[in-house]
């Protein structure tokens, strides 16, 4: 741990009971419509749907798969299938997916004390900004050596979120993040497995469960995030110093069904015809090699994080957007195997996470994520994006959403 550095809790803190400015907010709305979209879908893909049967403990809170169950439940359920398909929103800062570990313990928490969403979405974006926090604060040396922001940090947002919306206290809120600390984990060697999108479930019911009982009175160590043998000590953390800032204005909503890590070179040779390339050669930053450059996955899950499938699927008129595309059946065809071959990923620290080039043929091609993007085109597209998914119910939830109707938004997540 970095000696001298911030006070990392009492950032935490000021986040939990800040109150957020309207343009952050309008991104986190759309996040709130992304999320349920990804949600919808992902209990439709019916991969856990054994998974969710096996919990089955009693409650009126909404989830995905229709059943209603305990708060700590629903979150860890809704967190799991809206990560289920790894279409969710990412912020580059600390490399996590905050809506599906926030939103979720924000949800069961304003169903059940019968707030509004605009209340719910103000919970959610400081909880996804405390998560952030947290994630660069631990920096990426937690990241690299094996755990999953997503799940580590964020477990710490989705308790903000849930403790803000209990209206729990500082002194209350800070047993609550030390209860926290001695719950969240997960680990990177989930990925591409169905224990990836279980460690953001598994995060929101933590946060949940720890708002839950400190407002009960279970008291904690005074600084479970950067006390002595807390969870920065012991979890490798840098202890950097962090400002209060807003950051969620800049978080990265998916346009591609797999890790965001692939995104950047997919919309660097999105106008490319690359069935008759001969050579092709990515170059990425360093930290996504360990992320998702798969050499020779046989799954639709291992897929999704492998530079070389994605590119065989694009080369194969296989849209990248389209969740169905990433199949067993795919991620094990004849064609796309051979063709995968021709794909060659190189580490290049002259780039930033956000970055790729592509030299396809001697050719180069370049993205940057980082590039912004104007409100109303993100808005188009994730809008787009939901349709696709789910349908008509997609302009239902955003009329839900506008409205400020927690209880119809909550009907319309279920199918």
């Amino acid at each position: 741990m970095k000696q001298g550095s911030m006070d990392i809790t009492a950032l935490v803190l000021a986040y939990a009971h800040a109150e957020p400015p309207e343009d952050v907010c309008a991104v986190m709305r759309l996040s709130v419509l992304d999320w349920a979209a990804c949600g919808i879908a992902g209990h439709q893909d019916g991969a856990f749907d054994s998974w969710a049967a096996t919990l089955t403990g009693q409650g009126a809170a909404t989830r995905f798969d229709g059943r209603g169950s305990a708060l700590a439940e629903a979150a860890l359920v809704n967190g799991t299938l809206s990560h289920a398909l790894d279409y969710d929103d990412t912020h580059f800062a600390h490399i996590g997916h905050p809506s599906v570990v926030v939103i979720p313990a924000a949800l069961a928490v304003a169903e059940a004390r019968g707030l509004p969403l605009e209340q719910m979405v103000d919970a959610a974006l400081v909880g996804a900004e405390a998560s952030v926090a947290v994630g660069l604060w631990l920096g990426r040396d937690h990241y690299q050596v094996g755990f999953h922001q997503t799940a580590t940090a964020g477990a710490f947002g989705a308790t903000v979120a849930a403790g803000r919306l209990l209206g729990l206290s500082a002194k209350h809120m800070r047993a609550a993040l030390g209860l926290c600390s001695t719950i969240a984990s997960g680990l990177k060697s989930q990925f591409g497995t169905m224990g990836k999108p279980l460690n953001a479930g598994l995060a929101a019911r933590t946060g949940v469960e720890a708002a839950l009982w400190a407002q009960a009175g279970l008291t904690s160590a005074e600084d479970g995030l950067a006390g002595p043998l807390a969870f920065g000590a012991t979890h490798h953390g840098a202890g950097a110093d962090v400002p209060f800032a807003w950051r969620m204005g800049s978080v990265s909503h998916k346009f591609h069904a797999c890790c965001h890590g692939l995104h950047a070179v997919l919309e660097a040779v999105r106008d490319v015809d690359l069935s008759g390339a001969a050579q092709i050669t990515v170059h990425t930053h360093p930290r996504w090699m360990t992320v998702c450059n798969q050499p020779s996955p046989d799954t639709g899950l291992g897929a999704k994080f492998s530079y070389r499938h994605v590119l065989a699927m694009a080369a194969h008129g296989h849209d990248t957007g389209d969740i169905t595309a990433f199949s067993d059946a795919n991620a094990q065809d004849a064609a796309l195997v051979a063709w995968r071959d021709r794909v060659g990923v190189e580490a290049d620290d002259t780039l930033t996470e956000m970055q790729a080039r592509v030299v396809v043929d001697g050719v180069v091609y370049t993205h940057d994520l980082d590039a912004p993007l104007p409100f109303d085109m993100r808005q188009d597209r994730i809008h787009v994006k939901a349709r696709a998914l789910v349908g008509a119910r997609a302009d239902e939830i955003a009329q839900a959403i506008e409205d400020d109707d927690l209880p119809r938004f909550a009907q319309l997540l279920t199918s």
